[in-house]
């Protein structure tokens, strides 16, 4: 016996508005779209094993200094500019 449940996700603009493009031009529904493509992505394996992780690349230091606390982007970008022709 086939069971279906009905469930919501969220999905970007963009990646729904390409995938209702899809169904569109395959004369589909995007419900059939989205089965078959979890369908093959499952069947194929190829789901990654784990999370990509970012490398912590900080530095040590004490954060943004006194003078540049209260200063705006434009400021910070100018000194980090400064004599460089930038």
């Amino acid at each position: 016996m086939v069971t279906h449940m009905k469930t919501t996700i969220d999905i970007s603009d963009a990646l729904l508005a390409q995938a209702r493009k899809v169904a569109a031009r395959e004369k589909t529904t995007l419900k059939e779209l989205v089965e078959r493509s979890l369908r093959l992505l499952l069947a194929n394996g190829k789901t990654p094993k784990k999370p990509f992780r970012l490398k912590d690349r900080s530095v040590g230091g004490k954060g943004v200094q006194p003078p540049l606390r209260e200063g705006d982007w434009s400021q910070i970008r100018s000194l980090i500019y400064e004599g460089r022709g930038g």
